[in-house]
């Protein structure tokens, strides 16, 4: 089994997509991944490729050389991408946030400079928006901004915690609260060679490990003015419109890794032999398998909803937290029966099940949290 397909359908470009991001995921990503998860490095050469199929250009217009894809293009290829390794879905869906940002809020001339070379992979983009003491709620955070008339200048101080992408990047979108706006949060360009930009300690972590994820300190840290994304005081907003697009983007990748931790454990149970049969035999694990295909389905629907509600131009903030929530807790419980189904073998790390196992866990966590995500629909259901 290759994977289900979903009963909404997706047009022949957006399918050959599809087709061409599968292809690359197996071949080409999913080879390196117990490697780059056992030493915690993020394998380059597949960047590179990414590059080549203009995947790094994935949310850049078409006009500054980027793909311009639509939001159900987006999730495809978060999809497809997830389902050879999270860790490179990861860091690419980072990359499209901070090109996405560019696009929507910097002026003509920021634009020229940084999109296209953004396209052909380099700089990568990071996403400086969580603090040590602001994470699900931003409106706290402490970085700073203050202007600087005389140098037409904004001056950066502050530190940004969970940053994707922090040591390989090479620009980022910041989030900081600029000195005597209304709610003072203000969204900028930080080029990662600027004076005063400083990589912090590279976290070691339960999953996702070839991804590089660090902190970030802004130290009397220069920019100049034209680097300012947002009118001052109207980051806020910004980011949560940004956020909403990135929820869909990780609740698809959700689905591509409980797809591929299904396909893992299907395969075993009809390889493995206990008294002569396969396991795939015995309706406990028959069982199993139909629970894991039905939520993963379900969720791939949800994605592909809140997708259609985007390129319709409606607010999909409700649907992309229901697909979010319940595509994270469909990819914990679809890994962690696929453990199971595999039995002592799945605990080692003979088989990729158990990458994919600690992997899944942080779907439930970073773009929002399951808790974020609830007070989110609960809020739309109550307070609208």
């Amino acid at each position: 089994m290759t994977g289900a397909r979903t009963g909404s359908a997706l047009t022949a470009e957006q399918q050959a997509i599809k087709d061409l991001v599968r292809e690359f995921a197996v071949e080409e990503v999913r080879p390196e991944m117990a490697a780059a998860d056992e030493t915690e490095t993020f394998p380059e050469e597949v960047w590179d490729g990414l590059a080549e199929l203009d995947l790094t250009g994935l949310t850049v217009p078409e006009e500054y050389g980027g793909f311009g894809a639509d939001s159900t293009t987006y999730a495809v290829v978060n999809e497809e991408l997830a389902y050879g390794g999270l860790a490179v879905a990861t860091a690419l869906s980072v990359h499209c946030l901070a090109t996405s940002c560019i696009a929507a809020f910097g002026s003509e001339a920021v634009k020229e400079e940084w999109l296209p070379e953004m396209v052909d992979g380099r700089p990568v983009g990071m996403f400086c928006l969580s603090e040590p003491e602001a994470g699900s709620n931003p409106a706290e955070m402490s970085t700073s901004a203050s202007y600087d008339p005389e140098a037409d200048e904004y001056v950066l101080n502050g530190q940004k915690q969970w940053i994707t992408n922090g040591e390989r990047g090479g620009v980022a979108v910041v989030f900081a609260k600029v000195d005597g706006a209304d709610d003072g949060v203000t969204q900028f360009l930080v080029p990662a060679d600027t004076e005063g930009f400083e990589v912090g300690k590279k976290e070691h972590k339960l999953g996702l490990r070839a991804s590089d994820t660090t902190g970030i300190t802004f130290d009397d840290c220069r920019i100049p003015a034209e680097y300012r994304l947002t009118e001052e005081g109207r980051g806020l907003s910004a980011a949560f419109r940004t956020l909403t697009e990135g929820r869909v983007g990780i609740a698809a990748q959700a689905v591509g890794l409980a797809q591929s931790a299904l396909d893992e454990a299907q395969a075993y149970a009809q390889d493995r032999e206990q008294f002569g049969d396969p396991i795939a035999d015995i309706q406990t694990i028959r069982h199993k398998l139909a629970d894991m295909a039905t939520r993963i389905e379900a969720s791939r629907l949800l994605v592909r909803e809140a997708s259609r509600q985007a390129d319709a131009g409606e607010d999909n903030r409700i649907a992309a937290s229901m697909a979010k929530y319940f595509a994270s807790e469909t990819a914990m419980d679809v890994t962690n029966e696929a453990v199971q189904i595999h039995g002592g073998y799945g605990y080692t790390t003979d088989f990729p099940v158990e990458r994919l196992y600690r992997d899944a866990k942080i779907t439930e966590i970073y773009e929002g949290t399951t808790e974020i995500q609830k007070t989110i629909i609960a809020r739309g259901l109550l307070d609208s």
